[in-house]
């Protein structure tokens, strides 16, 4: 974990050992111990800017977003540069945990970024940072979905995350600003930012469903069916991937549906897959659609049924759906 150090203020042997033994803790999960250290290392050197943005980090990490708060302000107060250091994005994610908007935008601002409207202002920070992947329960079984960033700090989850996440469809992460691995999509990177923990919860439930959709094409139209009524229905038997924890924090393909993609610790081929292949069943060359799909529903429980009802009916030949049931 990196220390940022200022190269006006030297810090003594001591500060540097106390500090590196309480980064040291908190890699180990050991966060009151590190507190202490950490603490200690500000009554060493408490004209330090790093000494507070240290305690700092260490309470975003508890989720202590207070004394974040109050650390942050201190460690920007000591800054000998204007723009640019890590002490006001951190102090900026810190603003928003709270929804502290004025504090926000000063954070924003004094980090280098153009905000519309100025610094005034006491609502939500809203920009258009456009769509970026976020790794959702990062400690737990985590999970990279596709989201809408609404500022440096928040994204609203499109993607229809599965159950294991505890996420739903619409719901706003907070986010941490160093992005772990990227997914390029057309040629294009996008980084891949960890989620620090639940901003504003969706009430909108999942459901999983197993369809029997004989075509690509009828698999589309309950996902236009379901999106023209304002939620969201994705087939998880094309969309969803099996990482390891290094390829998730690497940079992959995105998984479209369409290309096949090989787990790169398989020894099988497309032809003879191993036990670890993940094949997408889209329409890539040489390979079979599958009729029967396992699919993520994003809509209120007295309009999913609805729904599938209306897509069935509008071609009964070819479609069909079978144990439906809310998940999250």
């Amino acid at each position: 974990m990196r220390i940022f150090h200022r190269a006006r203020h030297r810090p003594s042997a001591t500060w540097r050992q106390t500090t590196d033994r309480a980064f040291t803790l908190i890699g180990d999960g050991r966060y009151e111990d590190a507190g202490a250290l950490l603490v200690m290392a500000a009554d060493l050197e408490p004209w330090l800017s790093d000494s507070w943005f240290n305690l700092a980090l260490l309470h975003k990490f508890r989720r202590d977003w207070e004394q974040a708060r109050s650390a942050g302000l201190r460690a920007v107060a000591l800054l000998d540069r204007e723009h640019g250091a890590p002490d006001w994005w951190n102090l900026g994610i810190t603003a928003t945990a709270l929804q502290d908007w004025p504090l926000a935008r000063r954070a924003w601002q004094a980090y280098g970024l153009k905000l519309p409207g100025g610094p005034g202002g006491d609502g939500p920070v809203s920009l258009d940072l456009g769509t970026t992947p976020v790794r959702l329960s990062p400690d737990g079984e985590s999970e990279v979905v596709w989201g809408r960033r609404l500022d440096p700090a928040r994204i609203e989850v499109l993607s229809i995350p599965l159950p294991s996440s505890g996420r739903r469809w619409g719901e706003v992460v907070l986010h941490d600003g160093a992005p772990h691995g990227e997914r390029v999509t057309d040629g294009v990177a996008y980084p891949v930012f960890d989620e620090i923990e639940l901003w504003a919860p969706s009430p909108v439930p999942t459901y999983v469903v197993l369809l029997q959709a004989a075509t690509a094409g009828d698999r589309d139209a309950l996902e236009r069916l379901v999106a023209e009524a304002g939620y969201a229905a994705e087939d998880w038997t094309s969309s969803v991937r099996l990482l390891c924890r290094a390829c998730s924090e690497s940079r992959m393909a995105s998984d479209d549906g369409v290309v096949a993609h090989h787990d790169p610790h398989d020894d099988g081929d497309a032809a003879h897959p191993g036990h670890l292949s993940h094949l997408s069943q889209g329409g890539a060359a040489g390979m079979s659609w599958l009729v029967e799909r396992e699919c993520g529903i994003a809509a209120p429980a007295y309009l999913v049924r609805v729904l599938l009802d209306r897509w069935v009916a509008a071609a009964p030949a070819t479609r069909a759906y079978r144990d439906l049931e809310e998940v999250c």
